[in-house]
């Protein structure tokens, strides 16, 4: 891509999520790339704390889910070009057996991250430029399932599926997903790290990423404007192992 292409100068960037980890890695790359920032998160003190980690952006609370809190969010936001959804990750309960699920932790976890994301994309594709993106965020489990994970793995395989659904529901709007792999996140640099190197172990590339490797994805996805309907995988090499 030539400078220009890879500029987002004149575009309005809403990082849903955006408050941490890879979301808010992609609302600092997007701004560093010249876009209007708005960082948005459930949370009014995570959302006040990012911004003035990343001066110059703006910053909203929305619960994605709640849809009439939604509806208002994008009301209040007005127009836009690109949105990124990393929301909902952190209420994944992502280890345990089937016999040993929580349903009911399980269905709110996919309230946030599926219908919430759900919700975010039907109210936000009104306000979205037609030439604009949607970038969710599925997870190499999606198609790298381990034992002991069997929810997150439908998750992660639920974002990705309704990413192709959208990019031929919602065109000339793109939609892609990215599918993260082990990303040191500040929930994963709390983990154990011998945890953190047996995951990764076996890999092409065997160490986990940078929030702002997974961040570079989610630009590209917005910055190709013939990209639609893919999942982009920021994995080390997982698919091939």
């Amino acid at each position: 891509m030539t400078d220009a292409m890879m500029s987002l100068a004149g575009k309005r960037v809403i990082a849903i999520g955006g408050s941490s980890g890879i979301g808010f890695a992609v609302a600092a790359l997007a701004q560093e790339r010249g876009a209007d920032v708005v960082i948005a998160s459930s949370n009014a003190a995570n959302v006040d704390a990012a911004v003035a980690r990343l001066p110059g952006s703006s910053g909203r609370t929305v619960d994605l889910r709640d849809e009439v809190g939604v509806s208002r969010f994008f009301d209040q936001v007005g127009g836009f070009d690109h949105l990124a959804i990393t929301a909902g990750d952190q209420g994944l309960p992502a280890f345990g057996a089937v016999r040993d699920l929580d349903l009911a932790a399980a269905r709110e976890a996919l309230t946030l991250r599926f219908w919430g994301s759900l919700a975010a994309v039907k109210h936000g594709s009104r306000a979205i430029a037609p030439n604009g993106s949607i970038t969710l965020t599925g997870g190499l489990l999606a198609h790298r399932p381990q034992k002991g994970m069997p929810f997150v793995t439908a998750a992660a395989g639920a974002m990705e599926s309704l990413a192709r659904g959208l990019a031929v529901d919602l065109a000339p709007v793109r939609v892609n997903a990215v599918c993260p792999g082990l990303i040191l996140t500040e929930r994963v640099r709390q983990m154990p790290q011998e945890r953190v190197r047996g995951y990764v172990a076996g890999l092409p590339l065997p160490r986990a990423a940078s929030p702002d490797e997974a961040a570079t994805a989610y630009i590209y996805l917005m910055l190709n404007s013939y990209v639609t309907g893919q999942s982009l995988a920021v994995d080390g090499g997982g698919l091939l192992v």
